[in-house]
């Protein structure tokens, strides 16, 4: 199969411990039948995390170590495309989730059809849009 990671999903599979991560989806990223997909704004918001000092617990040694990392793990990026934006534009946001990266992580893995994996609550919210949601239960 085919799945999204978002954001949090990153840094927790890039931090080599499993404490954040639960079975599931630990067993999802480390089949090696299945494709992991990460989108460029998750991958654009880790970059700015780590210039402004939130992701020293990592230890990452510049914004080229990160996209060695992500390719080390097999995760494939994806670019945010025109096809994208336009499902982003529909996107019908839920009130009080205001982030718009995860608008757009939200929007790309509906319009490419791919399942998302988050550990964010707010996500499930989407799934009446058509978003495909595997939570990842802290």
């Amino acid at each position: 199969m085919r799945y999204y990671i978002d954001t949090n999903v990153l840094i927790f599979s890039l931090s080599n411990t499993s404490d954040d991560l639960s079975s599931k989806v630990t067993d999802i990223l480390s089949d090696c039948v299945n494709t992991i997909y990460v989108s460029s704004v998750a991958v654009q918001e880790l970059m700015l995390l780590y210039r402004i000092g939130k992701m020293g617990n990592l230890r990452f040694k510049s914004e080229a170590d990160i996209l060695e990392r992500i390719k080390k793990a097999d995760f494939e990026i994806v670019f945010f495309n025109e096809y994208h934006f336009a499902k982003y534009a529909k996107l019908e946001i839920v009130p009080g989730h205001k982030d718009m990266n995860d608008h757009a992580i939200i929007a790309q893995a509906m319009s490419d059809k791919i399942a998302l994996i988050s550990s964010d609550k707010e996500f499930v919210n989407y799934t009446a849009q058509g978003l495909n949601f595997v939570f990842n239960k802290r």
